[in-house]
């Protein structure tokens, strides 16, 4: 069981204790090391990202991210990120870690969220663009109690989705948009889409999987530039 997370985080920099938005929410995903995660927490984060789905150049293990998350403050989101892995076995690896809440990156269900749920996490549910454009009306309604998170086909390569792609509407929820951002362009992004908030990792990197600490202060300020439009409460 998740311990003191639950469903509920308390105030973070991008909403007030209303739970109102007063600022673009910001995820720094893949992080690595204590002077990342540092940067990350001091430069304003809303959430700090560790990713466990295996092939990733940024995977790192569940005593790694325990480590990581012990100096960050708990009205900051620590997110476990996890790609088609068996749910018991994401449940144990997040609870090792100590995460506050957990990102699924596959083809995982709505009752793999409950479960989640009902072991105290607090959740994120990652599309491909593409994949949330297919699903049919009744579908996305069905996942609209969930915070969603859009990103190109392959997470973490740095690549931009078709903004065209979501003509047909943006999630009605709470939702972050993710792939391809970087300093120069999650402004211009962020104010076009109007997400409640936005996830970067290959974007505030150096080389490969390597963070850099001016990179990832730089995206907060960009992002953070931007007037968010008003926004449903992040659950």
């Amino acid at each position: 069981m998740a311990e003191g997370s639950g469903q509920t985080v308390p105030h973070m920099s991008g909403m007030d204790e209303s739970g109102t938005n007063v600022g673009m929410y910001v995820k720094i995903c893949g992080l690595q090391t204590v002077e990342t995660v540092a940067a990350a927490v001091a430069a304003g984060a809303d959430a700090v990202g560790f990713v466990f789905a295996p092939g990733s150049p940024r995977t790192i293990s569940a005593m790694q991210a325990a480590k990581l998350c012990r100096d960050v403050p708990r009205s900051i989101e620590t997110v476990g990120v996890f790609r088609n892995q068996p749910i018991d076995e994401v449940v144990k690896t997040a609870c090792e870690a100590g995460v506050s809440t957990v990102q699924l990156h596959g083809d995982e269900t709505l009752v793999d969220m409950a479960r989640l749920h009902g072991e105290g996490f607090r959740t994120l549910r990652a599309f491909s663009a593409a994949a949330y454009t297919a699903l049919g009306a009744a579908e996305k309604r069905s996942w609209e109690s969930e915070r969603i998170l859009l990103d190109a086909v392959e997470p973490g390569a740095g690549m931009v989705f078709d903004a065209h792609l979501l003509a047909d509407g943006v999630p009605k929820g709470f939702w972050l948009l993710a792939g391809g951002l970087n300093p120069a362009n999650v402004a211009t992004l962020a104010a076009t889409l109007q997400p409640s908030g936005v996830d970067v990792s290959s974007g505030v990197e150096a080389t490969r999987g390597v963070k850099d600490v001016f990179l990832i202060r730089e995206f907060i300020r960009a992002a953070r530039s931007v007037e968010p439009a008003t926004l449903p409460k992040n659950k």
